[in-house]
């Protein structure tokens, strides 16, 4: 068995949370790959990989990521300790790099063309999938008791479509899109807002606080969305370095997706049974 440092693990997905799944990765001496679509819509942009579909290469928490176009191109990458990320959503690279391990971390909330025989170990994040079933292990990604717990057998807890609390503010800290168009932010990530503040447009229609805060996410500006998008949200803790760390969220799922890892490659146990 090839030992931990040699594995590629691909993580579909480069959002925050996936971002905070693949820096742990990263740290804990993986050969990490992301896959992206061709306009990423993480919110929290400063602490997401996928930025660097857009930019070219990015950084997250001392952790560098550049784009690559082929899979070829992704040892090169490794080689400077950094993360290639590729816009492959289909995720067809991982028939060249044959992966040790694959993370969906999309958070559709719905699989989306994910399957158990993609990799030798499949860990799914969140619900709209089975362990055993769409994948080998499923993460909880729901805030509370269960945050980051691996299950082994049946489904993360259903998406409740109300975001998490933070200070008794819930729906009220998203900015959602107020119509069909291109997105246009005035303020930035890190800034700090009073309720009824502008923050940016869609198509002339505006885009205003309902809560004092800190901006902590914005979409990439520039690009197309739906109405009712999520495109931004508020935080109402005055802490705006929040705005550029790894969620604590990120890191528990981050952990329990290395738990089953490690309970496969780790251990004793055979990996030919996830084969």
């Amino acid at each position: 068995m090839e030992s931990l440092s040699d594995m590629a693990v691909i993580v579909k997905g480069g959002g925050d949370l996936a971002t905070g799944v693949a820096w742990r990765l990263h740290h804990c001496g993986f050969k990490v790959l992301i896959t992206e679509t061709e306009t990423p819509l993480a919110v929290r942009r400063k602490v997401s990989f996928c930025e660097a579909v857009y930019d070219g290469a990015t950084e997250v928490e001392g952790v560098g990521a550049s784009l690559i176009r082929s899979p070829g191109a992704a040892e090169a990458i490794w080689k400077e300790n950094r993360i290639p990320v590729i816009v492959d959503p289909s995720c067809e690279c991982r028939i060249d790099l044959e992966p040790a391990v694959l993370v969906d971390a999309t958070l559709a909330k719905k699989n989306l063309g994910t399957s158990i025989n993609d990799a030798p170990l499949v860990i799914a994040l969140g619900p709209g999938f089975e362990a055993g079933v769409d994948a080998h292990f499923v993460v909880e990604t729901n805030r509370g008791h269960r945050l980051g717990r691996l299950i082994m057998e049946g489904t993360a807890e259903p998406n409740t479509g109300v975001p998490g609390s933070v200070l008794g503010h819930t729906s009220d800290r998203v900015l959602r899109a107020p119509a069909d168009g291109i997105w246009r932010n005035r303020l930035d990530i890190g800034d700090t807002v009073r309720k009824g503040d502008l923050v940016g447009d869609v198509e002339e229609s505006p885009v205003t606080s309902a809560i004092d805060g800190i901006i902590r996410g914005l979409i990439h500006p520039g690009i197309p969305v739906s109405k009712g998008l999520k495109i931004g949200d508020i935080d109402p803790r005055p802490q705006p370095e929040n705005c550029f760390t790894i969620s604590e969220k990120a890191l528990a799922i981050a952990g329990g997706v290395l738990e089953g890892i490690l309970r496969v490659y780790g251990g004793s146990r055979e990996t030919e049974h996830w084969k």
